[in-house]
């Protein structure tokens, strides 16, 4: 399963799993030589109960102070949040820091991996970003897949608990916020709150609404891995229909259907499932929304039901693929790719992914995500996901100057784009796990895929940047997009709140899975979906909308 493939309409409060993340690193992540990372399936899930306070009362004193920093000047600036694009790798990095700030200790550090766990004897990728360190981590590699599993008993034994341990959100395992992460880990209120952060600028260089998904019971206690503004787009298959003579001019639900039905002919369909495609034309919030005063769930609302109603008539008309009609989304991209289907919703980290594989054999390939579209031709509204969809947290300790040190390593690994922490980071040491093509893009060589495997960015990392320069044209398209669809984003409601529902209601949406995929498929009628919302109110909806509406009352 591929990692950009997009998410289901579930009802968790996590609304990234790991596909979704790994879509975000293989978006914006310079490095071109990390392809394990890229092959993790998608989980999903949440964690145990939580007070409703949650986050609700999170002020902007225990927060740390954002201090923007750029080392290298990018040719497509963000806008409003989107992602910058260096369309040129620099000639030369800017050493952020300028000494290694540790003292020789050892710290252990437990993260996840998609791939094979590299060598540690002689490897030199490790010997090298712990030298700009100064401190050596020793990692503690878990499969990726299981790795909730293993979390999971390394939290709730609370015994041998690595100094450094790597939390994704959707394997956040029960009472956590409420138990394990003030019992087990360090409060990092007192060293990065306010201006404290500029001891570590670095880390000042993050985004406030990534550390504000970091705080539990009103205290900062993780540092994130932050995301790009927009994950997800719908993508055409613009060297095809060019071909084919056919301008693409869409501007509303009703001309994406029209143009579907227009590509279908022959072998060669029109789309794919659209379905994420629809929640996003017609502006379905991602969970909860205000309707005057009254707090309602996306299920409820008739953004939903017009974005079923929508999709149902894209299958209805034939102009779906038969093997995504039949269930098998799993291919929907090599079909895509392939050219039997012209229409597809996808991660934006499927885009790179998309040229690499097919640009050798098809020079003329090119894929182009549509402009946001709304329903009625109007102003479209995207819902901003979560600023940060895994973090890291320091293991409790009674020794300060321990604690400074750890973060002043992490620092370190917040480098950006531009910096030579940063290059070292993800592309190892030029000569033994790169060299450079004639743009100056680095080619890994063969030690590269045994010992540099995506580690140290599970600790932390520094905002997102577009840097794939080797697929000619990429940049510019993929920054300039984002650009222009970062003015119809909005933050939802308890946007950036680190929520944890309890596990009670986890399982009461997975109804809504899979009447959705019936519904536009035919096999059920659009007004099967009232009885089901009254079902979903009395197996927990409504204690589920009394506990958001206990956090709601707060803020």
């Amino acid at each position: 399963m591929n990692s950009s493939t997009p998410r289901t309409g579930r009802l968790a409060d996590v609304e990234v799993g790991r596909r979704g993340f790994l879509g975000m690193i293989a978006a914006g992540a310079a490095v071109v030589g990390v392809p394990s990372l890229l092959s993790a399936c998608s989980g999903g899930g949440q964690g145990g109960a939580a007070a409703p306070s949650a986050q609700a009362t999170v002020s902007a004193q225990i927060l740390p102070a954002y201090y923007p920093v750029e080392y290298a000047k990018p040719d497509v600036p963000g806008v409003d949040g989107s992602t910058p694009g260096y369309t040129t790798i620099p000639e030369s990095f800017v050493q952020s820091v300028p000494e290694p700030p540790g003292t020789g200790l050892t710290f252990t550090a437990m993260t996840p991996l998609w791939g094979t766990i590299p060598p540690v004897q002689g490897n030199k990728y490790y010997e090298a970003v712990n030298g700009a360190l100064g401190s050596t981590i020793e990692f503690r590699i878990s499969d990726g897949n299981t790795y909730g599993d293993k979390l999971a008993t390394v939290l709730a034994s609370a015994k041998d608990v690595p100094d450094w341990v790597c939390v994704p959100t959707w394997n956040i395992p029960p009472r956590f916020g409420s138990e394990i992460v003030p019992n087990l880990f360090q409060d990092l209120t007192p060293f990065l709150a306010g201006d404290k952060v500029k001891d570590y600028p670095n880390l000042a260089n993050i985004p406030t609404a990534a550390w504000k998904f970091c705080v539990f019971n009103d205290r900062l206690y993780g540092l994130p891995f932050p995301g790009e503004l927009i994950t997800d787009a719908t993508f055409y298959r613009k060297d095809l229909i060019e071909a084919k003579g056919i301008t693409v001019d869409v501007r509303s639900a009703q001309d994406l259907l029209d143009l579907a039905k227009e590509l279908t002919g022959g072998n060669v369909y029109g789309a794919e499932d659209l379905w994420i495609t629809a929640t996003q034309m017609f502006a379905v919030p991602p969970k909860w929304t205000l309707e005057g005063d009254t707090l309602v769930n996306r299920v409820e609302t008739e953004e939903y039901r017009a974005a079923l109603e929508w999709t149902a008539k894209l299958f209805a008309s034939g102009a779906v693929h038969p093997d995504a009609v039949a269930g098998n989304t799993g291919e929907a991209k090599t079909r895509f790719q392939g050219g039997r289907s012209l229409i597809a919703s996808d991660g934006l980290g499927g885009w790179h992914e998309a040229l690499r594989d097919n640009l050798g054999a098809n020079p003329d390939y090119w894929q182009q995500p549509f402009a946001p579209i709304a329903a009625d031709g109007g102003t479209p509204v995207l819902f901003q996901g979560n600023p940060a969809n895994i973090f890291s947290f320091l293991k409790k300790s009674d020794d300060e100057a321990r604690i400074t040190e750890l973060l002043a390593l992490a620092n370190v690994l917040a480098a950006p784009f531009g910096t030579t922490e940063f290059d070292v980071i993800n592309n190892g040491v030029e000569g033994v796990h790169y060299t450079k093509d004639d743009q100056g893009v680095p080619v890994p060589t063969e030690l590269a895929a045994t010992e540099l495997q995506p580690t140290y960015m599970f600790l932390v990392d520094p905002p997102v940047a577009q840097a794939r320069v080797q697929y000619p044209g990429f940049v510019e398209a993929y920054s300039t997009w984002m650009a222009g669809a970062a003015q119809y984003v909005t933050e939802p409601l308890f946007f950036a709140m680190q929520i944890v529902e309890p596990a009670r209601y986890a399982s009461i949406g997975q109804p809504f899975v899979d009447l959705e995929k019936d519904i536009v498929r035919g096999r059920k009628k659009l007004t099967d979906l009232d009885p089901a919302v009254e079902t979903w109110k009395a197996s927990g909806g409504e204690e589920l909308r009394a506990f958001y509406q206990e956090i709601l009352d707060q803020l």
